[in-house]
């Protein structure tokens, strides 16, 4: 049985920090990443890392940071200089096939989500 479990969040002002976790077992994954929904909205990848390494939204770039081991089930998801646009619910993602993930048609596998707020 393949689980996804999530750590982190929280409530943040703008300008802070927040890192997320992610341990998956199961299965042994090509790729992990993460996504966000924000209410209304659709999910998005916010990135991931697979066999030719990290990779990011651009939305999130230069300030967001993935990091962890696909084979060994973890993802971590370091946020610096967050702002309010950025709250949403946080899914992990994973797959076990492919070599990076483009959008959430492309996951197998997601966690349970973590919420992030960032307050102005």
């Amino acid at each position: 049985q393949v689980r996804l479990v999530e750590s982190g969040g929280g409530l943040v002002q703008a300008g802070g920090s927040l890192r997320l976790s992610c341990a998956a077992s199961g299965r042994t994954f090509t790729s992990m990443g993460w996504f966000r929904q924000a209410p209304g909205k659709g999910r998005e990848l916010v990135g991931g890392i697979g066999w030719s390494g990290s990779y990011y939204a651009d939305s999130v770039r230069d300030r967001f940071t993935i990091s962890g081991v696909t084979a060994d089930g973890t993802v971590n998801l370091q946020m610096d200089n967050l702002k309010p646009e950025d709250s949403a619910e946080y899914y992990c993602a994973a797959s076990v096939y492919r070599p990076r993930l483009y959008t959430e048609g492309d996951v197998e596998h997601w966690g349970q989500g973590t919420q992030v707020i960032v307050s102005s």
